[in-house]
């Protein structure tokens, strides 16, 4: 059970030790006041959700108190305790909000089974709340205005129209993970489970049993028998992130499923068949683990029937306006902050710099200038330690240069983030760059610069 937080209000000290000491037994968050006056000015400095109010009291009453939690910004819950002769009272007070009413002399049972009620209904709140978060994150990371994520997106679709395995490569934190999601909620799969393992947290042992499951008694620690994540997916997908983690013993069984179709639990030697697609994922150069002999070249060939590439954030810049205005309102939400302006030349650093952890990083980065923000301004004092890269920088550790030398430094770099920014488009980078697009290939010859 989350952290349920109940503020008691009564002004006979007995009734509200009486309470405490029950409620915390259930495990609440209990907190006193010996007033609706005190009530409300606790309201206003914490967060409660329900308040637990004695109908009778001297000075204000519960349904004086219910009409000020009600008309205020409080976001709580109210349940009036009364006694016999003033029911009438207590379902007047229904009527104006409150969530319920306990009689003094019935069992505490009825009033703990009123807040369970009410404690499951803040829980199914929450994970909605959660899972509408995770949805507009989801789709909103899939919007862009990028022509190289665009290509990704339209060959995720069209992959999806088919049962080959997929591999997906690109650097941490690009969102290698959001695109499995994708391909399964385009496939015909998408009504089934789609299963994530991130193969790098499990060590040897423990990554076969979370991937193939095992059978009570099988090794020591398995008091129970555990369905793997292959049995989970059956029908639907299973990603795996990090691919290139998995141990080379690991590998071979891996690779055994995907031909046979069928996996055995550990500590056992029936075959249970798995339908399923199989998506994976790595940061790792898996060309170079292969040459060094740390994953398997026939398990690549299983794997990769399509290969898509996550291209780093660095290399769809024009994405990271929107980013920041998303991750930026997502936190002055959450933490309920009035973010009135930004610092001069804030943001002009936060769309130069290159994000070496991608959105991850940019996420991080937001959320922590949102934390440290002071008066409703973000302040480019709050910055983690990042270098702004810029285009026009030059770095002379190496040794003192030429001037014709700069100068091809800094043609090469703006040449390439010209072309980076028109997604490898010669006709509008030559456009950009106000010369031909035959003087452009010149150039790209010259300094050897692929597209």
């Amino acid at each position: 059970m989350y952290d349920f937080n109940i503020l008691v209000v009564d002004d006979e000290a007995e009734f509200r030790n009486v309470y405490r000491l029950m409620l915390q037994y259930q495990g609440y968050e209990v907190t006193l006041a010996v007033s609706g006056e005190e009530c409300l000015k606790l309201l206003e400095n914490g967060k409660y959700d329900l308040v637990l109010t004695d109908l009778k009291m001297d000075g204000m009453d519960g349904i004086e108190l219910l009409k000020k939690i009600k008309g205020g910004n409080y976001n709580c819950e109210v349940i009036l305790i009364t006694a016999f002769s003033t029911v009438e009272n207590a379902v007047t007070a229904m009527k104006l909000g409150a969530f319920g009413y306990f009689i003094k002399g019935q069992s505490p049972e009825i009033l703990l089974k009123e807040i369970d009620k009410l404690v499951k209904i803040n829980e199914l709140k929450s994970d909605n709340k959660a899972i509408k978060n995770s949805l507009m994150s989801f789709n909103f990371l899939l919007d862009t205005s990028s022509g190289k994520f665009k290509d990704v997106l339209r060959i995720s679709e069209k992959a999806a129209e088919s049962n080959s395995n997929i591999l997906i490569l690109g650097e941490s934190g690009t969102g290698k993970e959001v695109i499995a999601k994708y391909i399964h909620q385009c496939s015909k799969r998408k009504d089934e489970d789609f299963v994530a393992v991130n193969c790098q947290v499990f060590s040897d042992g423990l990554l076969e049993s979370e991937l193939f499951g095992h059978e009570k008694g099988s090794f020591t620690g398995a008091v129970e028998k555990r369905i793997g994540r292959f049995e989970e997916a059956d029908k639907g997908t299973l990603f795996l992130d990090e691919i290139g983690e998995v141990p080379a013993n690991t590998q071979v069984k891996l690779l055994r499923v995907l031909e046979n179709k069928c996996i055995e639990r550990i500590g056992s030697n029936k075959k249970i068949g798995v339908d399923l697609r199989l998506i994976s994922a790595t940061n790792r150069n898996i060309d170079r683990e292969i040459s060094e002999g740390k994953f398997r070249e026939d398990l690549l060939y299983r794997i990769n029937t399509i290969t898509i590439y996550v291209p780093p954030l660095r290399e769809r810049k024009e994405d990271i306006p929107a980013f920041i205005k998303f991750f930026l309102n997502n936190f002055k939400n959450e933490m309920k902050k009035n973010i009135a302006k930004i610092d001069d030349g804030l943001m002009d650093i936060l769309l130069s710099y290159d994000y070496p952890g991608n959105i991850r990083e940019l996420k991080n980065i937001v959320e922590r200038l949102v934390v440290l923000s002071d008066d409703g301004i973000l302040k480019k004092r709050d910055l983690p330690a990042i270098k702004p890269k810029n285009e026009m920088n030059f770095e002379f550790s190496a040794g003192l240069k030429t001037l014709r030398e700069i100068r091809q430094d800094s043609e090469i770099r703006y040449i390439k983030h010209v072309l980076n920014r028109c997604d490898n488009n010669i006709s509008e980078a030559a456009r950009v760059l106000d010369i031909s697009r035959r003087q452009l290939y010149n150039k790209l010859y010259e300094y050897n610069i692929p597209l």
